[in-house]
Formats: structure tokens, C-alpha cells, sequence
């Protein structure tokens, strides 16, 4: 779907915590949130590739219930996001987005296992681009997917933020009495 040239991309800064994060939002819904410490730059970078037309406008008002929302899930007191999203992406990305929003709280799956849900076993790479252009890190639970062996792999945000997202489901779990998956 076309968007209005018209229409601005609305951002703003989070803090929260130790996590300083760029949100940014249309009218639809959240359509980005940044790594940890990312500047501005990164964010019009994005923007500009995405939709090169529209500008981008401070709005912290406009972003705070967005703000909320994330700085629940990050204090750990909420386990999932109501917020509406804008995810622009090819039909496989869209896929891909929707599966990893399919991964439960507290569990991981690896690539290829999320290759095989999707029906595309020979597809692991291709799993791994499209959630490498996941825009909106935390809200799409990118970080939930790992290696096969288990090991932590590729993170937009970063292999410390994503430990840091799996570590807080993880003893958010553990504090309610609840079990990890992997």
C-alpha cells in the first residue's frame, strides 16, 4: 500500500531503564523502533529507504502510549504488545514477522524451525534476511530466534540486547513460577 508523501513519519526518544531507544510511528502504527543507543541518523537512513517521500517529525505525544507499551514489556510487566503496527515488507517478510510474533514469551526457536513452521525447510537463509529487516525490534520478537546449536546469532540491535531481551523473559518467567522453553 502507497503511503501519502504527505503524511510524516512521527518519532521520538525512549528512555527507559537502561534502554535509550528511537520509536518512530505513521498513522497506522508503530513502524520502527531503533537499537539501543542508535542515532538519529539511523533512523532517517531507514526512513528514507522506506519511504523516501515523507518526513520525519518529532512527536512526543503522539509516541507516548507507544512508549508506555515498550517500557512495560522492558520492566517486565507485560508479556505481550496491544499497539497497532505499519509493517511495510515483500509477502515472505510479512510471513516471517507474523511467525516470529507467533513464538510464545520466554521460548526460542532457531531459523530453521521457523523455516520448517513457515513450510520453507530449504529457506533458513532467507528466514534470517527477512528477520534481519524486521523494523520494529522487541515488538516482533526477532530476538526469540536463534542458532541451531543454541547459540545467540545475528541481532540488528546487537548480540548484548538481544541476551539482555531473553535474560528479562527469562527471569520475568522464573519470578511468576513459569518454565523457559528453548
Amino acid at each position: 500500500m502507497e503511503k501519502k508523501a504527505d503524511t510524516p513519519i512521527y518519532w521520538s526518544a525512549v528512555e527507559c531503564e537502561e534502554w535509550n531507544l528511537i520509536l518512530a510511528a505513521t498513522d497506522t502504527g508503530l513502524c520502527y523502533v531503533g537499537s539501543p543507543g542508535q542515532p538519529l541518523d539511523a533512523i532517517a537512513e531507514w526512513a528514507g529507504r522506506r519511504w523516501p517521500a515523507r518526513l520525519l517529525q518529532r512527536d512526543d505525544g503522539k509516541l507516548q502510549p507507544y512508549a508506555e507499551e515498550l517500557a512495560g514489556f522492558l520492566q517486565g510487566k507485560q508479556r505481550s504488545f496491544a499497539m497497532p503496527l505499519d509493517l511495510q515488507g515483500t509477502p515472505f517478510q510479512m510471513a516471517v514477522w507474523r511467525a516470529l510474533c507467533g513464538i510464545p514469551y520466554g521460548e526460542t526457536l532457531s531459523y530453521s524451525e521457523l523455516a520448517e513452521q513457515l513450510q520453507r525447510p530449504s529457506a533458513v537463509r532467507a528466514v534470517g534476511t527477512a528477520i534481519g529487516a524486521n523494523p520494529v525490534l522487541i515488538t516482533v520478537p526477532c530476538h526469540r530466534v536463534i542458532g541451531k546449536d543454541g547459540a545467540l546469532t545475528g541481532y540488528r540491535g546487537g548480540l548484548d540486547m538481544k541476551a539482555k531481551l531473553l535474560r528479562l523473559e527469562r527471569d520475568v518467567l522464573s519470578a511468576e513460577g513459569g518454565r523457559m522453553h528453548a
